[in-house]
């Protein structure tokens, strides 16, 4: 992939860019950074042109602040800025899918369809809570503390046992996580509904879910797709929360018809 900086205003946008085709842009999730889509983007790649996004606080991506809207405006003014040859698909993994939702509804125009996985439009009262408590944990005793939770929070504990060294690695990887990005997002998904503008999203739309997620169990995803106008729902047996570095393959089939079109 070839690494590019886009500047927004004052603020950098790191993403990279590779492959030919109809544009798809990865969003990724808040406990695991871009490279959880790499395996999906090494098949991607060869129908599609993949632009992998480094979201604002990771990865050489400056940070805008914890706020879900400016951070969707942000990412949609370095999207335009690309100038890419057609209308993009905004593919988003929990947070990631988060931000990629927000930023359709505030700009409508700028994706072609959307696969949403592991995310929703407002979470249950113990979801909120679950923020709140690992942002405090986290403000006392660093990231550290709650490296565990975060991964449950991403997979189920079978899969764990028997992926240690990928267990070992994401670990590694949130721990390098900046801890203002990581407070703010969990402040502002406590926070977050926005149940009542999902009928801005008209272009179609596949929700996807892990049936073993915790983090954003299948119940939101549920609800989101009943709250969009042009939605199918995939529950995916025996995945949890980032299902495309779980199961890449599985992952790619159950999206294929759906971002060639069909």
């Amino acid at each position: 992939m070839a690494s590019k900086i886009v500047n927004i205003g004052n603020k950098k946008l790191s993403l990279d860019i590779s492959g030919s085709g109809k544009p798809i842009v990865l969003f990724h999730s808040l406990l695991a950074d871009s490279s959880s889509f790499t395996p999906l983007a090494t098949e991607l790649i060869k129908t599609h042109e993949v632009i992998s996004l480094n979201l604002p606080g990771f990865d050489g991506s400056d940070f805008v602040g914890g706020d879900l809207n400016i951070i969707a405006d942000h990412i949609a003014h370095g999207i335009e800025s690309l100038k890419l040859s057609e209308k993009p698909i905004f593919l988003g993994n929990g947070y990631g899918g988060f931000i990629a939702l927000i930023t359709s509804i505030r700009h409508p125009a700028l994706a072609s369809r959307l696969v949403l996985a592991d995310c929703g439009a407002m979470f249950s009262e113990p979801g909120r809570a679950a923020f709140k408590g690992m942002s405090l944990a986290a403000k006392e005793k660093g990231l550290g503390a709650i490296a565990d939770v975060a991964m449950r929070r991403l997979f189920a504990p079978e899969f764990q046992e028997k992926n240690p060294e990928l267990i070992a690695d994401r670990k590694q990887r949130f721990l390098t996580l900046d801890p203002e990005t990581f407070h703010g997002a969990c402040a502002a998904l406590a926070s977050l509904d926005i149940r009542d503008q999902l009928s801005k999203v008209t272009q179609p739309v596949l929700v996807m879910v892990g049936e073993m997620d915790e983090a954003t169990p299948p119940p939101m995803s549920v609800e989101l797709h009943a709250g969009l106008s042009n939605a199918k729902l995939n529950i995916l047996p025996g995945l949890a929360h980032v299902p495309q570095l779980q199961a890449p393959a599985v992952f790619m089939n159950a999206i294929r018809d759906f971002i060639d079109g069909k």
